[in-house]
């Protein structure tokens, strides 16, 4: 087995020990763009650029993934965006 396969080997292994989870941010009829884009920023360290591409597509599309990672990491940030009143889950 030569290195390169070796370290693939391990990688693989260290992430199916890492299960991910996504934020996902539903459209509603209540907050403005920019109360969105505000709130992606602060509560999910988006960049503005990134920020506003998520609210646009959970305008057009109805939802958008907005942050990924570990369940204990996501938790907070979508208490604090459902606090904001914005409508979210983790899944």
């Amino acid at each position: 087995m030569s290195t390169i396969e070796k370290i693939q080997e391990e990688l693989d292994v260290l992430l199916q020990g890492t299960t991910q989870h996504e934020i996902v941010l539903y459209n509603d009829d209540v907050n403005t763009f920019d109360f969105v884009i505000d709130s992606l920023v602060t509560v999910c360290d988006h960049t503005l650029e990134q920020a506003e591409q998520c609210t646009i597509l959970v305008h057009y599309k109805g939802k958008c993934a907005v942050k990924t990672g570990e369940y204990k990491d996501l938790e907070p940030r979508c208490s604090k965006l459902l606090e904001l009143g914005l409508s979210a889950e983790i899944v």
